[in-house]
């Protein structure tokens, strides 16, 4: 069986590296476990300092968030608590506290929106695809042309299996932004596997015009490649993206497509 980006995101995500960084979805980009520029739910010195944290010291970030939530901290706390629970390992009840403080936060829509979309993307680090459905969707509900809430739910959708589904949000997601290479990405598998080969062809032309070296858009064209009877192609698409992201789960799998390449006749 090929293997392709669906499976290299929940792959990445068991690993604990599912891209929190929305903003950047390169192969080389630095993929840590609580983005950078967390959204803010409130304001202060305290806060900022706790945040800080999480990027070298979620331990000392939890703690934080505990004394301060112990002497009123409120939703500042919490929500750097629950993210130095995510820093630490623990998707799943970093998730559950993500979700819960956004269902009954005071903060604006695209704040809420914003923690349900990190509890979703805690969700399927936990390796739990229908939960983060249900995470980014009530999100969508809140900021319903966030082009980046429309990928992570298509991801979900994917990942459960839902093809057309994802289709559709990824449909949404490009007619918003025609240039993100990963939705191009993404679509393409989705096409491949409702078996239309030929669609997702024509989608990873796309991703690799707006992004050359796009390991996920290599891996899914030698797929495509393989499909087609170009094994020769497919062969150079994996092996250049191995080498354009040595270390991650698409070299992976690229390198198990190789595997199954040699093996013999290779199957969707």
């Amino acid at each position: 069986m090929l293997l392709g980006v669906f499976a290299a995101v929940m792959l990445a995500a068991a690993g604990g590296a599912w891209f929190l960084l929305r903003t950047d979805m390169s192969p080389s980009a630095e993929v840590l476990p609580v983005p950078p520029e967390p959204v803010r739910l409130a304001e202060g010195e305290e806060y900022e300092r706790c945040l800080l944290a999480l990027r070298t010291d979620p331990t000392g970030a939890l703690s934080l968030a505990e004394a301060w939530e112990a002497t009123g901290g409120g939703e500042g706390a919490q929500h750097c608590g629950a993210l130095a629970v995510l820093g630490l390992g623990e998707p799943d009840k970093a998730a559950e506290r993500l979700e819960q403080l956004a269902s009954r936060s005071r903060g604006s829509g695209p704040a809420r929106a914003a923690v349900f979309a990190q509890a979703g993307q805690a969700w399927l680090m936990a390796g739990q695809a229908g939960r983060a459905f249900a995470a980014t969707t009530m999100a969508l509900t809140l900021t319903p042309t966030d082009v980046d809430l429309l990928v992570d739910r298509a991801v979900a959708l994917g990942s459960l299996g839902r093809y057309n589904e994802a289709v559709e949000d990824l449909n949404r997601a490009l007619g918003l932004d025609p240039d993100r290479a990963d939705a191009w990405v993404f679509r393409a598998a989705s096409w491949r596997h409702l078996d239309q080969v030929d669609q997702a062809e024509r989608d990873i032309i796309r991703a690799l015009e707006a992004d050359p070296d796009n390991a996920e858009a290599l891996l899914e064209r030698g797929i495509v490649r393989q499909l087609k009877g170009d094994t020769t192609g497919a062969r150079e698409d994996w092996e250049r993206a191995i080498t354009l992201a040595p270390d991650s789960a698409t070299a992976d799998l690229a390198q198990q497509n190789l595997a199954l390449n040699e093996a013999g006749p290779l199957r969707r």
